[in-house]
C-alpha cells in the first residue's frame, strides 16, 4: 500500500509540473546522459532559470510578470 501511494505520488508531482510548464530536470539528465554524453549537464537551479526564462521571460529565475 505505501509502495502504491509514492508511485500516486511521485505521478501528481509530475503531472502538476507539466501542468504549470516545469519541465522535469530528472528527464532532462536522462536524456543528456543518453543523448549527449561528453557534454556538461546543467544543476537543477541552472535548469530551472533556464526554463522560467525561456516560458515567462524571467531574468535569473525570477519572473516578473504573470501574463
Amino acid at each position: 500500500m505505501l509502495k502504491r501511494l509514492q508511485e500516486i505520488l511521485k505521478y501528481r508531482k509530475q503531472f502538476i509540473s507539466l501542468l504549470v510548464g516545469v519541465p522535469s530536470y530528472e528527464k532532462y539528465v536522462e536524456h543528456m546522459q543518453a543523448h549527449h554524453p561528453g557534454t556538461a549537464i546543467k544543476s537543477r537551479k541552472e535548469f530551472f532559470c533556464e526554463a522560467q526564462e525561456a516560458r515567462y521571460n524571467a531574468k535569473g529565475g525570477k519572473v516578473s510578470r504573470c501574463c
